[in-house]
């Protein structure tokens, strides 16, 4: 048998180190992109009740249109948005209408400097209930019902879209058709 490559004594580049001692640079991923690694950071995915998905939070304006978006990982607190979309409109609102994922302290205090109402239902863990107006809080279905004019879209119900930038901008369209419905009404 005549060496070639492959066969009898392994000299070069092609050798092996049996259990010695490796450096860890073929671990380390060198990227153009300043070291991040690809992944769920990009897509706003996340671990939650539901599976592997993400939240979207919205601003709307009092009869239930969109004002502004923000999207979250699956497993991110609702709370959490609250900072990026109180600073977004451009009027003050005169009262905050949300789910029980908003009622923390911070957000109520927050709203009291503001002088705003917070129409937020207290967790059923809390200690000391939280009075809030009934009647303005039925006003939240509005909302409800426009993430369901939303989700007519089969693009933003089942999120065919793999990157954040990409599903906002789907949602964006979304919202414009929606306002459209409106426009063309006035």
């Amino acid at each position: 048998m005549e060496r070639s490559r492959g066969l009898g004594n392994r000299g070069g580049d092609a050798r092996r180190d049996y259990g010695g001692q490796r450096s860890l640079q073929h671990r380390q991923h060198h990227s153009p992109g300043g070291g991040r690694k690809r992944g769920t950071h990009r897509r706003a995915l996340g671990r939650s009740r539901g599976g592997f998905t993400s939240k979207l939070h919205c601003l709307a304006d009092a009869l239930g249109r969109p004002v502004a978006f923000h999207l979250t990982h699956g497993e991110a607190a609702d709370c959490k948005a609250y900072d990026v979309l109180i600073g977004l409109p451009e009027r003050a609102p005169d009262a905050l209408l949300a789910d029980k994922g908003y009622d923390a302290d911070a957000i109520r205090t927050d709203l009291a400097k503001r002088k705003d109402d917070a129409v937020i239902p207290g967790r059923s863990n809390r200690r000391v209930k939280i009075e809030y107006d009934r009647a303005l809080y039925k006003q939240r279905n509005h909302i409800e019902r426009m993430f369901g004019h939303l989700k007519i879209n089969c693009a933003i119900a089942i999120r065919y879209d793999q990157l954040a930038n990409s599903f906002l901008g789907m949602v964006h369209l979304a919202t414009a058709r929606y306002w459209l419905k409106f426009v063309h009404a006035a």
